[in-house]
């Protein structure tokens, strides 16, 4: 604590062992829940990468968790637009997610690519899904029902078996 002109000012101490990784995932932790606005996740097997950004378009979430902790970690966010990249399993996942009162928008993967900025990996392309789904002029893949992923998995294995 510093006094200066009567006024008691404190400042954080800083650490030595701490990194500027370290001291940016806890700010990130801090109130990142109430400003995200636009989120993107970039689905894999094991492994979802988080990218939230508030209304501004400033980062104020990168994480990475498991396909376990996707629902948990979502259900703390207030409502907010989610961008995914289309694909089979997106569809499952963008059911669950609206299911929680989120908005959620799927990208074909080609749209996505325009906005990466370097090299392709899971926190690039889930920066760059968040950044596509906030374009006015984006355009997006309607999610499928069960029903219908169905019936275009029986025309696929009927296209292969005249082919």
């Amino acid at each position: 604590m510093i006094e200066s002109n009567g006024m008691n000012v404190s400042f954080p101490q800083a650490r030595s062992d701490a990194t500027m990784g370290d001291l940016l995932s806890e700010q990130q932790e801090v109130h990142p829940m109430k400003e995200i606005t636009t989120l993107g996740i970039d689905l894999a097997k094991n492994i979802f990468q988080l990218h939230g950004a508030d209304r501004n378009g400033k980062t104020v979430l990168r994480k990475a968790v498991t396909r376990s902790k996707l629902l948990e970690t979502l259900v703390n966010l207030p409502p907010c637009l989610v961008g995914m990249e289309a694909c089979g399993g997106a569809h499952h996942w963008a059911r669950k997610i609206s299911e929680l009162g989120h908005t959620v928008r799927l990208i074909a993967p080609q749209f996505v690519t325009p906005y990466r900025k370097s090299g392709k990996n899971d926190a690039n392309d889930a920066e760059a899904i968040c950044e596509a789904v906030a374009r006015p002029n984006m355009r997006f893949v309607p999610v499928k029902t069960p029903e219908q992923q169905a019936a275009l998995t029986l025309h696929r294995v009927r296209w292969r078996f005249q082919s």
